[in-house]
């Protein structure tokens, strides 16, 4: 199966990349971190991993463009790019910080859809798997910018897969409370220790993302625990 995924670097997307690799698929990934990038093209020969701000829809335009030469069009889109705010009151939260949440959370995700699905559709089949989270169903306090973008990608997710012809699927994930760099922001190091490490969670989330199908099309579907 051919994959891409945005956010590849590190925390989740880093561990379902090589998860995803060592179980025999191709993926495309991008991310922001150029150094990161070159050492997984050079430890991943055969995959193509790229610069890219997903926030940025000439980037994604540019990302796309080489991922589809390099590799042709996926059976699976995973959109796992995102950031967390600092932890705050709301009316904490300056302005620009905000924006640049929304931007790469909700816009980086359409973004990416917006050139990539025209291709899976032209295909006549795909998954697009947008990543939520807890806080995409739920609420908490000091974290309102990070939950309105995850609520925002779970209306999104929703609403696409009423418009996608049939072969094709759109489904919300959220993956569960895993130790990220993000989650670590939030809850403090040592709080976060007591979860699973992301590739703890990779050994159950990998099998899960490979056994997703259309018929999933719309339904808010959680990661099993690790």
């Amino acid at each position: 199966m051919l994959i891409w995924i945005t956010g590849c670097t590190q925390g989740l997307g880093n561990a379902l990349t090589v998860g995803l690799i060592e179980r025999g698929h191709t993926l495309v990934g991008c991310g922001r971190n150029e150094i990161a990038l070159a050492r997984m093209n050079a430890d991943h020969p055969g995959h193509t991993f790229l610069p890219c701000d997903v926030s940025d829809d000439a980037k994604v335009e540019d990302f796309v463009a080489k991922g589809l030469l390099a590799q042709g069009p996926p059976d699976l889109l995973i959109n796992n790019a995102a950031i967390i705010n600092e932890t705050a009151p709301l009316w904490e939260i300056p302005a620009e910080d905000f924006e640049e949440l929304m931007d790469i959370n909700v816009s980086g995700v359409a973004n990416v859809i917006r050139h990539l699905a025209p291709i899976m559709i032209g295909e006549g089949s795909g998954i697009i798997a947008n990543l939520s989270s807890g806080w995409g169903r739920s609420t908490s306090p000091g974290v309102a910018p990070y939950c309105a973008s995850k609520w925002a990608i779970e209306g999104l997710t929703r609403a696409l897969a009423e418009d996608l012809p049939e072969g094709l699927a759109a489904i919300p994930v959220n993956p569960g409370i895993i130790d990220t760099p993000m989650l670590q922001k939030t809850f403090g190091t040592q709080d976060a220790t007591g979860y699973w490490t992301p590739e703890q969670w990779a050994e159950k989330a990998v099998p899960f993302f490979e056994t997703l199908t259309v018929e999933q099309n719309g339904q808010p579907l959680t990661c099993p625990e690790a």
